[in-house]
């Protein structure tokens, strides 16, 4: 009975070997992860409160107003949403990627928080606008921290733009958590992880975190093209980024609900116009911006129409007409 044991044993660890030696051997080629800022010395780049932010700003003309750009995530980095430059015809426009997101430093977990969120975007408004109130233009994630600075620092903002915020509460990102599980589970997702990971295995930098970058941000890739995911019209997720911070990403999943609550709970602060966006392809988060709408005082909804949840990469020409109307508007008043 032991000498069996033992060669079962043997065998199974035989098996395991080799199919470690086989994924490893699958698994090989060039795998490469963009260089952050404190990597690459020619990207642009500022220091907010201690840490560097990958950043770039696109004049406008003279004595014009700023708006701010937030990408969404948290992990995610504004490549995708590059297009509203053109917005300098009237504004300046400020894009960055958050800390621990993007190309920007990597960051502790600690260094993470709601409050640290809202004291970096504190100090990119000081630097960017220091006399002059902003406009905020925040997609998913980047609409639910415009959401949390607009009631922190109503006199900073002077307008937004809400494309798509996930939730604004605890309750909200309970629902999301279990809605998003549908597609981030079965043989197939969990088979594209283990690969993914030997394949992370393999990368040789630029950064300590390269590795867990490299698979998180590969695995939301797969999440957001799921063909049963309205986050896309059905022609996949192909929105454009550098890099994605899985750390940022993790620190916000197991931010307590309490804590989350915090986004919209003091949003009556501000009293300026928003402007709420959603596309019309996603049945999963669009609806949710009626019931987003009402928790502001003067807030007006567009459905952008043949958009997923990236709506401005989905559908520029339309997004730019509603915002540049919804702007006209705020510098009319």
């Amino acid at each position: 009975m032991i000498i069996r044991t033992l060669k079962m044993f043997g065998i199974l660890t035989a098996a395991c070997i080799a199919l470690v030696v086989m994924l490893l051997l699958w698994t090989r080629g060039g795998y490469v992860v963009a260089p952050l800022v404190t990597e690459d010395d020619a990207l642009p780049s500022v220091i907010v409160d201690g840490v560097r932010l990958h950043m770039r700003q696109v004049d406008g003309p003279a004595g014009a107003s700023t708006i701010i750009v937030l990408h969404g995530g948290p992990g995610g980095d504004f490549r995708s949403l590059l297009a509203l430059s053109v917005l300098s015809e009237t504004h300046n426009v400020v894009f960055y990627d958050q800390r621990g997101a993007g190309l920007s430093e990597r960051v502790p977990a600690e260094k993470l928080t709601l409050d640290d969120y809202i004291l970096e975007l504190d100090g990119v408004k000081r630097l960017v606008s220091p006399n002059a109130p902003v406009t905020l233009i925040g997609h998913s994630w980047g609409a639910m921290l415009a959401t949390a600075y607009m009631g922190a620092r109503p006199n900073n903002v002077q307008a937004a733009v809400l494309i798509e915020p996930g939730y604004l509460d605890g309750a909200g990102k309970s629902a999301w958590d279990a809605a998003a599980s549908r597609y981030m589970s079965g043989i197939g997702y969990w088979a594209e992880a283990v690969v993914t990971g030997f394949r992370a295995q393999l990368l040789d930098g630029p950064d300590a975190a390269a590795a867990d970058d490299f698979l998180i941000g590969h695995m939301v890739g797969v999440f957001a093209n799921h063909p049963e995911n309205p986050y896309h019209c059905g022609d996949g997720y192909n929105a454009p980024n550098w890099r994605f911070g899985a750390m940022a990403s993790q620190v916000w999943a197991d931010t307590p609900d309490a804590v989350v609550d915090h986004l919209a709970a003091d949003v009556s602060n501000f009293s300026g116009p928003v402007l709420l966006l959603a596309g019309e392809c996603n049945d999963w988060l669009g609806p949710l911006q009626n019931s987003h709408r009402q928790l502001f005082g003067n807030a007006n909804l567009v459905i952008i129409p043949s958009a997923g949840h990236d709506v401005v990469w989905d559908n520029l020409e339309a997004s730019l007409d509603v915002i540049r109307r919804f702007l006209d508007v705020e510098k009319a008043e």
